[in-house]
């Protein structure tokens, strides 16, 4: 408790409704409290001293890199970021150049109730990177260099686009990319990632620093019957995160269980 608290709340017991004191002599309104997140009620809202420094985090990257949202951000930015994948999607067609949608946005266009709050994330070879970002740079989008070299980062109508050569270390193919399917977003088509190509890429994030079940729950849940869950089992069966994840969809037959032997589950 605040070390002033307590004589604050005294004093404001003491005093009568007029604003004096019980014997009738004025005292001094106590000074009105405000509630720390600690104090207030659940339910209550909070006011803009007591939101914190550091915004929330709102999504992982491909690499479980986590990304805060600034703070006048809406709850939801779905529509937003929907805009801005519709008008980078149509310069990437232009550009005749191969290239997909990942990510978040690339599980709302396969039909998952995701709410999207970062970003927009496409996928394409690096020897297509120069072209791509010339196409996107004469057409008014901001390109920004980050400091990795898997991936370019860019701004448009106040989103943020990643142009991902890599997914978790894994890089971009000509194959993958093949394997997308056009689909609509907000009524824009576009090649969106197969879902068994999706639920791998997002597996294969996983680590003992990046391990958040409940985000991808939802997305494999959705995707169950379009996945080719053997697959995805002989790419990352060995490694515990996604084992453990396999081991969870079965227990909650999500998936099929796998066929046991004698010597393991």
């Amino acid at each position: 408790m605040n070390l002033m608290e307590g004589p604050a709340r005294h004093n404001a017991h003491r005093t009568g409704s007029n604003g004096s004191a019980p014997d009738g002599t004025a005292s001094s309104p106590a000074p009105p409290e405000s509630a720390s997140p600690e104090t207030a009620p659940p339910d209550a809202p909070a006011s803009h001293a007591d939101r914190p420094a550091v915004s929330p985090v709102v999504g992982t990257g491909d690499r479980g890199e986590t990304y805060h949202a600034p703070g006048n951000l809406p709850p939801d930015h779905t529509q937003a970021i929907l805009e801005t994948t519709k008008q980078v999607a149509a310069l990437l067609k232009t550009s005749g150049l191969p290239f997909a949608l990942v990510g978040s946005v690339a599980a709302y266009a396969h039909g998952i109730p995701v709410r999207l709050q970062h970003d927009t994330d496409f996928a394409l070879r690096r020897e297509d990177a120069e072209a791509v970002v010339r196409i996107l740079e004469e057409n008014g989008v901001q390109i920004i260099e980050p400091p990795e070299d898997w991936l370019v980062k860019a701004r448009a109508g106040g989103e943020q686009i990643d142009l991902i050569f890599a997914l978790a270390d894994r890089p971009v193919t000509t194959e993958l990319l093949e394997r997308a399917k056009p689909l609509p977003v907000d009524s824009v088509h576009m090649p969106v990632l197969a879902p068994t190509d999706l639920i791998s890429s997002r597996l294969a994030a996983l680590s003992e620093h990046h391990c958040d079940f409940g985000a991808l729950l939802p997305v494999a849940r959705g995707l169950r019957e379009r996945v080719d869950w053997d697959r995805v089992r002989r790419e990352h069966g060995a490694d515990p995160m996604p084992d453990a994840f396999l081991y969870l969809l079965e227990r909650l037959d999500v998936i099929p269980r796998r066929e046991t032997t004698d010597e393991g589950r």
